[in-house]
């Protein structure tokens, strides 16, 4: 019985570190090197290879390295063989910490006055109580309630849309497609954190643009995929949204002649909002290993069906 690591191998020789520390009794490799393939029951990897299924015969659980498991064919996968998303402290806090950075930054006219700073303007914008501002978190999973959750201090106006319904103290929920109008027509600052799925490639596009008030902004912290690149631009241009901050696109990185590099309403990240940290990715993935062994559900296993 053995673990394979396959993803960034910097960090992977501290998983191995840490995965001696507290299961010495479980070989741990770092892909390429694999072992004896038929000895490797536990897998974590970024994107496994195409050839999984038959390579590891007896592969018993796919841990995904990250949050999202949209970079998985889950039809590659061996039959019956759990996938497991990651859910551990440090993505959840990191996003925390980004989300509300951009929030804030977008509250503040942030994006004004660095173009103003280009220009050499001194230029005052009137300041907004966080009261009268309206924030929307679009993905009301474990991140989106813990941004809504570090949001509610500051005083924003906070609502929230997901597909099937929830209940949040001080958030107004909405849930199903036909809410969806009524929910971006109350948000002056859009949050997507959505997982990539089938139905949610290209949610952010004209027709959802359309139904934001005059004025909004756009965080997008879930996957590139979600965006319709040259809708967003059509937005920006005509004023109806007035700055976007983006952490994910599609392709990543853009290529140097894109757009997105010199907008001056566009702030680009290069997908750092939230990372696996090791210490904790380490501790749920052998919490996970732990119910495996005793027969418990795991905790973060994706649904085929719904892609998440």
């Amino acid at each position: 019985m053995a673990f394979l690591y396959k993803a960034d191998p910097v960090l992977g020789r501290e998983w191995a570190r840490l995965f001696a520390e507290r299961r010495p009794d479980l070989p741990f490799h770092i892909w390429p090197e694999t072992g004896d393939p038929a000895a490797i029951r536990y897998m974590a990897a970024w994107v496994p290879q195409p050839d999984v299924a038959t390579r590891f015969p007896n592969l018993q659980v796919m841990f995904s390295t990250g949050a999202g498991v949209d970079q998985f064919d889950l039809s590659l996968l061996p039959p019956g063989v759990p996938l497991v998303r990651m859910i551990e402290p440090g993505i959840i806090d990191a996003m925390v910490e980004y989300a509300t950075m951009a929030v804030l930054a977008i509250h503040r006219d942030m994006p004004d006055y660095l173009n103003h700073q280009k220009e050499g303007a001194w230029r005052k914008i009137r300041v907004r109580r966080a009261a009268t501002r309206r924030v929307g978190i679009l993905g009301l999973g474990e991140l989106g309630r813990a941004v809504l959750t570090a949001l509610a201090p500051f005083g924003f106006a906070l609502s929230g849309w997901s597909r099937s319904p929830r209940r949040l103290p001080g958030v107004t929920c909405h849930a199903g497609s036909d809410a969806l109008p009524a929910f971006l027509n109350g948000c002056d600052i859009l949050v997507c954190l959505l997982p990539l799925t089938a139905e949610t490639r290209g949610i952010l596009n004209r027709d959802r643009f359309a139904m934001l008030p005059r004025g909004a902004a756009l965080v997008n912290t879930g996957r590139g995929g979600h965006l319709v690149q040259d809708d967003l631009l059509e937005a920006l241009e005509a004023g109806h949204l007035s700055s976007a901050i983006l952490d994910v696109t599609d392709p990543e990185p853009l290529p140097p002649d894109h757009p997105f590099w010199r907008h001056p309403r566009i702030w680009l990240t290069p997908h750092i909002a939230s990372m696996t940290q090791p210490e904790t990715a380490v501790e749920a993935v052998l919490a996970n290993l732990e119910r495996h062994e005793r027969g418990a559900p795991l905790l973060g296993l994706v649904d085929p069906a719904r892609g998440y």
